[in-house]
């Protein structure tokens, strides 16, 4: 089978389980029937073998098996797939969500523009209808008030029309598309800055809010928001790793599921990391408006400097400062949509954490954590801290261990599995432990490993291709674990091989090398050419004596370069006609040829006179 026809396969299957849900009341996402296809294949309990085509009994079997799984309501691991595929789908970072978001923007506008640039107004009202649009395009490009608010369009009107008077029209008109397109970015950059400094004067404003007050109320209680609800979060994992820990240690009651209280604590630590994630660019956002908004003072004090009370200041020493205001003020709004965004995701992901905690409410754990010990990591961090619990290098003379005091930037190192004890992920089946770097981290095949006790580290380091294995293996049967641990990597180089000894088990392919290249731009900033410079002096006199003796001539009348653009002349012309003339027929003659003989001229020598007879040979045309 083809790649082609593979893939087509595929998107029947996704279809068609899709349909299922939907059937069964229950809608799903094609992304998320995907990645639940996936998760079937790779767990080996279903006993798929991907080295052959599946047959008609195999898809069935796939069919039935991922609509049982996603039309499970009560799953705490289903709900954590549907927790990281929402977050894959609306998260990105701060770069690309301001660069999509911009776009958007731009694209919403390109109506607006596109009017503007492809006018041809030649009346008045029709010049005039033509500004409005300006001021329009203006207002929603800033985000400055609604265009349909008279006092804002007023106000906004006045800003532009002591930057750009209508008069000016005739001149915007003449310039290409893509000039005008850059004249309306920067003139709506000028007239933003110029409202923003009134505004800061005393002297208009009006639709504008003020954002960074805003702010400085939103991002607190967004921050509040997001901690709380790691606190929340981090401290039902607690006691769901206790729970483990206890049924682990034989102290196992009716009643409650192990199977079901790993799933509720992989859905707890995923909601964890990503609730992290979220109150980092939160707090990422507050760094960012607390630098703006010094920015911003100071460039209205410099702009307080050069305007003071003069009635006309020159626009080289103000459009720049401007400028950077609207700047400025669109960082702020950057701020405002990036933080708005951050507040619905954090919303959404609540629902997928329901699941678990109405089978697991406060009422029903309360009888099974009497007598148990809830220890937070910190407090696990602690109690594996100290010289007696650090690993002894000397013990592992083939391996390298890592150290704070020894390693730099140690604080930095990349841990495999979130930091999470690689032992105890498979020596207990997928128990999540923090690990604690400071006993010592193993570089191992240039990944980096921690462990959660000295204990599970000498384990770990007597075969750690074996438990490397063995957590790829568990994450198989809990494909959630692939994104909470960080696995991509891990899994992208392993492929099945039906050669192998064992069939369907998956064998770690060799890593493959491939050069690569990079290359820049040869030219990265902008060319500033000027057309009408001159290097030789004599050009330059031509010229000049050329212009002088322009002052000498009678202009009858006047055309630019851009004026004879302004209509369009047409003129016709008769094409000759093809004429042909008839001549007399021609005509031949023949006439004799003369031919003459000198008889004598050899002479009779000395004694005797030479006698010379001229001798006519011609012969007429008819005896020819």
């Amino acid at each position: 089978m083809s790649r082609a026809q593979a893939e087509s396969v595929i998107k029947n299957i996704i279809r068609e389980i899709a349909h299922e849900c939907a059937s069964k009341g229950q809608a799903v996402s094609e992304t998320l029937v995907a990645f639940m296809v996936k998760a079937v294949v790779l767990d080996p309990g279903n006993e798929f073998n991907v080295d052959r085509t599946l047959t008609k009994d195999d898809v069935q079997k796939l069919i039935k098996i991922c609509v049982d799984q996603l039309m499970d309501n009560r799953s705490p691991s289903l709900d954590t797939v549907k927790m990281q595929v929402y977050f894959d789908m609306n998260y990105t970072t701060r770069a690309d969500f301001l660069e999509e978001h911009r776009r958007v923007l731009d694209s919403r506008l390109q109506p607006v523009i596109r009017e503007i640039t492809d006018s041809r107004a030649r009346t008045r009202e029709e010049l005039e209808s033509l500004y409005r649009k300006i001021v329009s395009a203006v207002l929603l490009r800033s985000g400055l008030g609604s265009p349909t608010d008279i006092a804002v369009v007023r106000e906004a009107t006045a800003a532009l029309q002591s930057v750009f008077p209508q008069t000016e029209l005739g001149t915007f008109m003449a310039l290409v598309k893509r000039d005008k397109e850059r004249q309306l970015q920067e003139l709506t950059m000028i007239v933003t800055g110029i409202r923003l400094f009134n505004k800061e004067c005393g002297k208009g404003g009006e639709g504008i809010d003020d954002l960074p007050a805003i702010l400085n109320e939103a991002i607190p209680a967004t921050t509040q928001n997001v901690d709380s609800e790691i606190q929340q979060t981090a401290k039902t994992a607690f006691k769901y790793t206790a729970l483990v820990e206890k049924i682990l240690g034989g102290d196992n009651k009716e009643g409650i599921s192990l199977q079901l209280l790993k799933e509720s604590l992989i859905n707890s630590r995923q909601h964890e990391a990503f609730l992290r994630i979220i109150l980092h660019d939160v707090i990422g956002c507050a760094q960012q408006v607390e630098m703006l908004e010094s920015q911003l003072a100071s460039r209205m004090e410099q702009l307080q400097a050069t305007v003071q009370s003069k009635t006309a200041v020159p626009t080289a020493q103000v459009y720049p400062q401007f400028i950077h205001l609207a700047q400025l003020w669109s960082g702020f709004q950057d701020e405002m949509v990036l933080l708005s965004v951050l507040s619905n995701i954090l919303a959404s992901l609540e629902p997928f954490t329901r699941g678990h905690r109405e089978i697991f409410a406060d009422e029903v754990l309360t009888p099974f954590l009497e007598g148990v010990n809830v220890k937070t990591d910190e407090q696990r961090m602690q109690e594996s801290s100290g010289k007696e619990h650090r690993v002894k290098p000397n013990d592992f003379k083939q391996l390298d261990w890592l150290f704070a005091d020894t390693t730099k930037n140690f604080t930095k190192l990349h841990l495999q599995y979130r930091g999470y004890c690689a032992y105890t992920l498979v020596k207990h089946d997928r128990l999540l432990l923090p690990a604690n770097p400071d006993m010592g981290v193993l570089r191992f095949k240039e990944n980096y490993y921690a462990f959660s006790s000295k204990l599970a580290a000498y384990e770990f380091a007597k075969s750690p291709d074996m438990y490397i294995r063995l957590a790829a293996d568990a994450a198989k049967r809990s494909p959630e674990l692939i994104q909470l641990l960080e696995l991509h990597t891990q899994f992208a180089s392993i492929t099945p091989y039906a050669q192998g000894k064992d069939q369907g088990r998956m064998i770690e392919k060799p890593i493959t090398k491939s050069d690569s290249g990079t290359q820049t731009d040869t030219h990265i900033l902008e060319p500033n050419i000027v057309k009408s410079y001159e290097w030789n002096e004599w050009e330059l006199r031509r010229k000049a004596l050329k212009l002088a003796n322009l002052r000498d001539k009678v202009t009858h009348s006047v055309q630019t370069n851009l004026s004879n653009l302004r209509r369009d002349n047409t003129t016709q012309v008769y094409l000759p006609k093809e004429n042909v003339t008839q001549t007399k027929r021609d005509d031949y003659s023949n006439v004799p040829k003369p031919q003459t003989f000198l008889a004598g001229l050899r002479g009779g020598g000395m004694s005797q006179a030479t006698v010379m007879t001229k001798m006519d040979l011609t012969i007429d045309v008819d005896q020819t």
